[in-house]
Formats: structure tokens, sequence, C-alpha cells
């Protein structure tokens, strides 16, 4: 339901960059720039991996409460009270650091912060949809796409790097023992997640100013029962789908080697090279993370999407593939000659990000093109992305327990052999529309 506002709307350009950098800043926070911090205070890989994984279920579970959403108040309002609850929860991870048992007060505030923001994702794609017409929403897809991922460029990569300089200011040692670099780690960790705070309180309050108005809370009585009942119809009329059980499977083995490389890999990164680890610097990882792998991910990105757009998906989905799990080579070499020379490890870095980029574009589109389609499309893609995230979370929790037993040496052999079943189930899988005419289900 919209109302009619006298008041002109901004402009797409005020808010759609904006709103989807705070889309992407909490999920790299506490997905990716949480383990380094955990890494530098002392917790170890199995800990850091599984409690990473596990908060990270809301995005995998948010569509059970979106049809919730529609019943109170605006798209707008949880918009901005997300982004301003996301920024004081980050303010508390940063001060829980003067506490000895920091890890569970950060940690359970983090799932708090990923509830908020898979909340907060919600809402920000309805806002995204109800205030732009399809023209401007196929117009403006490449800004929000772009700005998602300078979020992860800001923090993934300049924030770590800030952290890796401001430690060395505090009195951090590379080389010296957890302890005698403890303090200052959690300075520079505790600077580092307030400036993350200070961006969400900022964004929060530009957002209850700048973004869309038109809408009104909606007045339609609906029950939470109706509101069940529907969410029942599609999820049944999902399952019902043809070839969905092959599909649910290609889903979670897609990604089901990267599921395990993705906390560990950084970790890898961290760790000194007395225990199998490259020993480099949090102003390395955060340079080459930031600057030469965010470049290798665009770079694939939109390599793959002329690729595809040229010979068609199913054409090119088993290539997608095989690019898409290339990466785990250049680790595992790594890993075996752990290489002292940077270029050769900005490498590997390089490869990983431009085979995320290159193949992860398969798997979207496939959701897209022979899963979406339909009555529901929207929330079954929702779901797809769902069981996607469901498939990188629970290897991702068993990760860190794998590789303190193996090593990571094994650990990325390990990771190799993990990559036989994307490959397989990619090779054989049935395509249900010819994404050549762009069929829909009827």
């Amino acid at each position: 339901m919209e109302n009619i506002n006298p008041r002109k709307s901004p402009k797409p350009l005020a808010w759609v960059p904006s709103v989807y950098f705070a889309m992407g800043l909490p999920f790299i926070a506490v997905n990716l720039v949480s383990t380094f911090m955990f890494k530098d205070l002392g917790i170890s890989d199995t800990q850091i991996a599984f409690w990473t994984s596990v908060i990270m279920l809301p995005w995998t579970l948010k569509f059970l409460w979106s049809p919730f959403l529609e019943m109170y108040r605006t798209k707008k309002f949880f918009v901005v009270v997300t982004q301003l609850l996301s920024g004081l929860l980050f303010g508390v991870v940063a001060f829980s650091l003067k506490f000895d048992y920091f890890f569970a007060i950060s940690i359970s505030t983090m799932a708090v912060i990923a509830l908020s923001g898979a909340t907060h994702d919600i809402a920000c794609d309805g806002v995204y949809m109800a205030e732009l017409s399809p023209e401007d929403q196929a117009k403006y897809i490449g800004v929000q796409g772009a700005f998602y991922n300078i979020a992860k460029l800001v923090a993934n990569g300049g924030l770590v790097a800030v952290a890796g300089m401001l430690a060395e200011h505090f009195g951090a040692v590379e080389g010296a023992s957890v302890q005698e670099n403890m303090p200052a780690y959690k300075e520079a960790w505790m600077i580092i997640f307030i400036i993350i705070s200070a961006l969400l309180l900022v964004l929060g309050l530009y957002h209850s100013r700048m973004l869309p108005s038109t809408q009104v809370p909606n007045r339609e009585k609906r029950s939470s029962a109706e509101v069940l009942l529907e969410l029942w119809e599609v999820i049944k009329n999902f399952f019902t789908k043809k070839h969905i059980i092959y599909y649910i499977c290609f889903i979670i083995l897609y990604r089901f080697a990267e599921g395990f490389i993705m906390k560990i890999a950084p970790l890898f990164l961290r760790s000194s090279r007395e225990i199998g680890g490259l020993g480099l610097t949090l102003t390395q990882i955060g340079t080459l993370n930031g600057v030469f792998g965010s470049a290798a991910f665009v770079l694939g990105s939109l390599l793959a999407g002329i690729y595809v757009s040229r010979r068609g998906l199913k054409r090119t989905l088993f290539t997608l593939c095989c690019v898409f799990n290339f990466p785990f080579v250049a680790y595992t070499l790594l890993a075996i000659f752990q290489p002292e020379n940077i270029y050769l490890i900005g490498a590997g870095i390089i490869t990983e990000y431009f085979g995320y980029g290159f193949g992860f574009v398969g798997l979207t589109l496939f959701m897209m093109q022979q899963i979406a389609p339909g009555k529901h499309q929207m929330s079954h893609y929702a779901f797809a992305s769902g069981i996607m995230n469901l498939g990188v979370m629970l290897p991702g929790m068993m990760s860190g327990l794998v590789s303190d037993w193996l090593g990571y040496e094994k650990f990325f052999i390990y990771v190799l052999l993990a990559t036989i079943p994307s490959l397989l189930i990619t090779y054989f899988i049935p395509f249900t529309y010819d994404d050549s005419k762009k069929a829909v289900e009827k």
C-alpha cells in the first residue's frame, strides 16, 4: 500500500548506494572481520570457525519471518531501526574487549546483530522493490551490487589493514606471543568496531531522512495464522517443483568446499609459519583482500556475465563450477610450499577472488532461471538463497575442528577432495527450462 506524499521523494542515488553499503557492512564484519580479531586475541580456529558460522543462521532463515514484516509499520521503519540497533550493538562488541570473557559477550552480541542484519536485508530489498519502477530497478541494480561490495572492500580490506597499523602503534610485535600482544590488539580492534558502530549509526540517521517515505503502515487485517498459512503454501509449492531434490543437492554441494575454506583461509594467512600458516600481517592481508582481491572479484563477475550471455547457462555451468573450485588448488600449493614472496601469495588470493566472482554467477543465475520461476518467484529465490547459505554454514561450523585435526596442508588437500561432489552434480544436472528462451513455469 502506498500513500500519496506531497513531498518529492529523494532521488535513488541519494539512498540506493548508502542503504546497500549499510546492508553489506554488518554481514562482512560479523562473517569475516571478526575472524581476524578473534585470531589476534588467542581464540582457537575451532571456536572461531564454529561460532562465527553458527551466528550466520539468521541470514539463512530470514525468509521465515519476512511475511510478518508486512504486518507492522513500514519497510523504511525496519531499515532505520535495524541500522541503529546494529550500530549500538557493534559498540557493545567494541567495549566487550575490555573484559576477560570478551569472547562470550562479543559472539552473543554478534548473534543479535545477525538477526538485526537479516531483518534489515528483507526490509531494504522491500524498499528497493516498492519505491522503484521496474525500469529503475534494472537501472540501479549495478549500483546496488557495487556498493554492497564496497562495504566488503572497506571492512575486509581497509579496516583490517588499519587494525594492523593501530596494533603496531599500540606496541604489537609480529612474532611475539598472543599474551604479549593482547593489550595492543584489544585497543586496535576496539577502535575498529567503534568505527563500524559509528558508520551504522550515521547511516541510520541519514536514512531516517533520505529513504523514500511514500509507504504507510499496512492496515489490512491479517492474522498470524493467515501469514503462516501463506508461508506454508510458498514452501509446499517450492518442494513440488520439477527436479527439486536434485536442485537442493546442487545448491548445497556447489559451495560445499567453499564452506570449509571460507573461515580457514584468512586464519591460514594470519597464522605463524611454525604451525603451517603464512604469517602475514593484518596490513598485508587487508591490502591484498581489499584492493587486489576486490578488483579480481569484479573482473571475474563481469567476464562471467559476458561468457554466460554469449553461450547460455546450460553450456557454461560446468565451466563456471570448475573455475569456482580452482582457487582451492592455489591454497593447497600455498600450504605445501609456504612461499615468503608476497607476490606469489597475492597471486593465490587474486585467484581465489577471481574464481569466486566468476563461478558464483553460475549458481545465482541457476537459482533465478531454473528454481525461482513460477507463482512465488521472489519467495522461492529467497528460499533457495537460504538453502545455499545453509550449505556454506554447515561445513563452516566443522572447518575449524577439521583444520586443527589435520593441519593446514592436509586440510586444503581434503578441501580439494570436497570439490568432487560439486563437479559431478553440476556436470549431470538437468535443466527444467530452456535458458535461451527463458520459459516461465505455468
